[in-house]
Parts: C-alpha cells; structure tokens; sequence
C-alpha cells in the first residue's frame, strides 16, 4: 500500500446475521458451505460496491480487459482499491470512544497444535539422505520438497487447538516462546459467531417470485453467520484515486466515504447490512511482525544454512501457469500451482524472487506500461525445502456481463487456495540471503509493521491474499523428545 497517506483501519459491526457462500450448490441438505469466515474478497468487493453507491464524480476509470486484451473504452472505477482482512476483532471496552481497545485475532500456524498453547509440535524431519546421483528416492514427497514434517508429540486424538490466536499470543509464536500463555488468547469459531441455520424457497429468477418457473418446488438450506456481540469484522483498506489523471495528485476515497459518521455497508450475500466505522490505522499495525534476522543455523551438506519458515496469514493463491511468452516478453515457463507458490522452482525450491529499489520498481512499471519486456533475476540464495498445506478453500464469484472480456455474465473461474495457518520451509544460504528473503516474504517488509508491502499471492493480492510473516525453525531429530 502506498504511503502517500495513513493506512484506514475499518471495523464492521453486523446489524444482522450474515451470509456467506462458496460455489457449491445449494438445495436439498446441501448448505453451500455458507457460514464459515469470510474471504478476503468478500470485504474488498463490499467496499467496491459501497463507492460506487456513493456516486463519486470524476472518478479515475480504466479500461476493462485481461490478459494484454483491452478495450479503448475506460469505464471500470475505483481500481485503486486495496484491502487486508477481516480479521476477528475482539472489543475490550464496551464504549466505542477514543480509549476503546481492541484485540485482533489470526488463523493458528498448522504447525503448532496444542490447546493454550503456541508451542510448535510439527518439525521437518532430517532423517533422509538423497543418493549418489543427489535424487531424494526414500520419500514420496512431491518435488521440490526434502524433509516430511513430523508431529514430536506422542499421539493423542485431541490434536489441533484453537483454530484462532490473537495478535500478541502469534507473535510469541514466532520468537519461539513456549511459556504459558494467556488462555483468552485462543478462541474457538463458536466463541466468535454462532451458526443458525434455515429453510428457503428459491424464486424464479424471470419472475421474482416462488412457486413459478425453474424454481417451482424448489427449496435449499443455508447456514447464516451471527457474531458474538463484543466482536467485529477489522479489516484496513486504502483507495488513492488519480484526480484528473494525475499520479502526483490524489483523493482519499475511503475517508471520502466514511470518515463523517458510521455508515451501513452490504457485506456478503443476500443484502446483508453491517455498520462501518473508520479510523486512522495505528502505528504500527495490530498483525504480528516477522523475524527479520537472528534464524536458527544449521550443517546441511556441509554447509551453514539459515532456517527461515514463512506462515500465511491470510489465503493465498497459485495457479497454474502454462509456458509461453509472457506479457512483458519473456519467456514463461510451465508451473504447477496449486500448493506451491508460483515464486519457487518447481523442480529445484529455488526461490525466484528478486530484490529491487522502489525507484527500480517504478522503472519496471513504466517499462510494462509502454509493453517493453524485461527480464527478471531472482537473487535470494534460499530454496523450499518442507511445506505444511491444509486442504484447499474454494474462491469463486459471479461476474455481471460486458462487451470486452465477458459478454455474458456468470460464475467466474474457480480456484483452490492454500488455507491461512500453512507453514513453508526455507534453507537460505547466508545471514545476507536470510534478511532478503523475510524482506520479501514479511507482508511488512523491511519496515516495522508500519505499512503492507508485500502480497506473495499471483492473484487478487491487491484484495488481501498472501499476506505472511516469517519466523525460523529447527530439524526434529530421531531421539529428540522436545
């Protein structure tokens, strides 16, 4: 997010329950998995939506288009718009005045699993030697990934823990803290919202009535979110807009919006309405910061390397990419996706990230601009080595028609993110390489939790996916009992 002003903090208060759903299918007994927390899109088109009922004049447009494929016609507003959240927001003091405090809470790392507590109990494992030809043939681990991750933990059916940390407790977690923890730290979904559950009759979409049409007998179930009265949608949002076109002179949409006095919002599906209230983020922001140096070391080959592990905060997502030419020019090889960030070689872990000054960023921008190609060099020394990958969440939505790149409206494509709370593994072969990777890798950079600088998802980063932090880890060897 750009500093050219302070970052909005926005709290959402539901005035009633919400709905939110994936693209499954919803009738019968089938719910559409339609309570869980919502997306990090779903806030980010509420607020697109909300500006766009606000009626700005002279709003900066773009041209609509993907892919290099754009018509001359600029007509699509409020691209400016970035966001990251919601986050569950616990209010501490009943008052919502200026002395009101809030405790902001994250998905659980995958790999910490013990109730009240962050202390980690899934550790990669250094048992497996590749051989004489260097190939890895005693694991079925999909490439590039050398170490299976293992629990240290005698077994036990109660595993997991709270699926919700806050703030303070995650950043314990990441200096690697295992003394007791404050046990109103952890929460369970149910002590954040209750789920209620209904029975509907589907209107006929031509006639807008029940009974009639392809809705005729039709019913479905759906699953409705009602949060717990001392809690809140948080989330920070930005919207810079060009006036006249010009990049040195913007206006700030999202205090245009909402900085007057609380404002109702539709957050989700189904026209549901929550309360809005603005404020000036605070300095630095209440997400746990990474480790920016000081990783664990290890012999690896025979060589020192610097353990580094980067945990999601929020989903990310990864597709498939296919080879060809890309559209700066370049040529693009294939890439599988999926678990694996688009960011490391699919054959060697390589990290492919580069680090570059903001005036050489701005430099690149220009040159894509003009549709002039240049070629990356990825310059961080670090390869992925483990990865702990929950089951994927469905991100989908549905789009209204128009004439460039769809002419008729529909679902649009359908991904499988990687879940927040999944735990990569990095080996970086230098203090020096250590630094740049959790420069790249921090949602906050190099700064001190102060902005949003980094987004390692490839798609709908600007909406608040693939944000992360780093902290370090250690090997689980054989007889090790901690």
């Amino acid at each position: 997010m750009s500093s050219m002003t302070a970052l909005h903090q926005i709290l959402l208060e539901p005035t009633d329950v919400l709905f939110f759903r994936d693209g499954r299918p919803m009738s019968g007994a089938s719910a559409g998995h339609t309570a869980a927390w919502p997306l990090p899109d779903v806030v980010n088109h509420a607020l697109h939506a909300a500006l766009h009922r606000a009626g700005f004049e002279d709003a900066h447009a773009h041209r609509r288009g993907r892919s290099g494929d754009y018509s001359n016609d600029r007509t699509r507003k409020f691209g400016c718009l970035t966001t990251a959240g919601p986050f569950p927001v616990r209010l501490l003091k009943s008052n919502a005045g200026s002395d009101a405090r809030f405790d902001w809470f994250l998905p659980r790392p995958k790999d910490t699993q013990i109730k009240k507590s962050v202390k980690t109990t899934l550790k990669p494992l250094k048992s497996l030697t590749p051989d004489t030809d260097g190939i890895w043939r005693e694991s079925s681990l999909p490439k590039p990934l050398r170490y299976a991750v293992v629990n240290v933990m005698p077994p036990s059916k109660d595993t997991g823990g709270e699926p919700w940390i806050s703030s303070e407790t995650y950043q314990r977690y990441l200096a690697g803290s295992d003394s007791e923890c404050d046990p109103t730290n952890f929460l369970k979904d149910d002590d954040i919202a209750d789920t209620e559950c209904t029975i509907g009759i589907s209107i006929d979409p031509a006639t807008g009535t029940a009974g009639q049409g392809e809705s005729k007998g039709q019913i479905y179930s759906a699953h409705y979110l009602r949060l717990r009265a001392d809690f809140r949608l948080g989330l920070f949002a930005q919207a810079l807009d060009k006036v006249a076109s010009d990049p040195d002179s913007r206006r700030d949409l999202v205090r245009a919006l909402l900085n007057d006095a609380p404002q109702s919002i539709v957050v989700g599906g189904q026209q549901r309405l929550c309360t809005a209230r603005r404020s000036d983020a605070p300095v630095p922001l209440p997400l746990p910061t990474g480790l920016a140096n000081g990783f664990n070391v290890a012999v690896i080959d025979g060589q020192k390397r610097r353990l580094v592990k980067w945990v999601l905060i929020t989903p990310a997502i990864w597709p498939e990419i296919e080879p060809g030419i890309s559209k700066r020019g370049t040529e693009r090889k294939f890439h599988p996706g999926g678990w694996l960030p688009n960011w490391v070689c699919p054959e060697t872990g390589r990290v492919l990230l580069e680090t570059v000054n903001q005036k050489e960023r701005q430099n690149r921008r220009s040159l894509n601009a003009l549709g002039k190609g240049y070629q990356s060099n990825p310059n961080i020394g670090a390869w992925l080595v483990a990865a702990i990958v929950p089951k994927p969440i469905i991100v989908t939505g549905w789009a209204l028609p128009n004439g460039t790149d769809r002419p008729v409206g529909g679902a649009k494509s359908t991904h499988l993110a990687v879940p927040a709370g999944a735990v990569y593994y990095f080996e970086a072969e230098s203090a020096d390489a250590a630094a740049a990777l959790a420069a790249a890798l921090n949602w906050h950079g190099n700064t001190r939790g102060t902005e949003i600088r980094n987004r390692r998802s490839t798609l709908l980063g600007e909406k608040g996916y693939g944000l992360g932090v780093c902290g370090t880890w250690e090997f689980h060897e054989i007889g090790n009992k901690r």
